[in-house]
């Protein structure tokens, strides 16, 4: 925005905000809908519908976070390298994301294994029968051939 004037970018900042506002309100407006506050009746709660509705959520404030960074932030006008410096650790946050999510639902799974294991009541195991070795013997030189 370094080219434009004063008044352009005034007209830049004022659509932009006016873009993401609206983005914002539709955002809102689904995720009241789909969880029934506003028509009550309609729930989508577990349903198969919940998954287009993820999606959507997801890709409008994916563009949102996208639309900032490269016009807010000016990194639309950067040179590649710049900006591929700040998008790969970016992806490779993303990936840490999911990797701490899997790791910790594995955590639960386990811990959840060894509680129920916990609760189980422990019987006496039977007494080991003697096979003739005394056990108990010092160990000789003739022991180690």
């Amino acid at each position: 925005m370094g080219h434009l004037t004063y008044e352009e970018s005034k007209k830049v900042v004022f659509k932009g905000l006016i873009l993401l506002g609206v983005l914002t309100i539709i955002e809102v407006a689904i995720a009241l809908f789909a969880n029934g506050h506003i028509i009550s009746s309609f729930d989508i709660g577990d349903s198969w519908m919940r998954y287009p509705y993820m999606g959507i959520m997801i890709g409008m404030s994916i563009y949102k976070a996208y639309f900032i960074i490269f016009e807010f932030m000016h990194m639309k006008y950067e040179v590649k390298g710049l900006v591929w410096s700040v998008l790969m650790p970016l992806g490779l946050l993303v990936w840490a994301i999911f990797a701490f999510f899997n790791e910790g639902a594995s955590y639960g799974e386990r811990r959840n294994v060894i509680i129920e294991k916990n609760k189980k009541e422990v019987t006496n195991s039977p007494k080991i029968k003697k096979i003739g070795m005394d056990l108990t013997r010092e160990l000789k030189k003739e022991d180690f051939h």
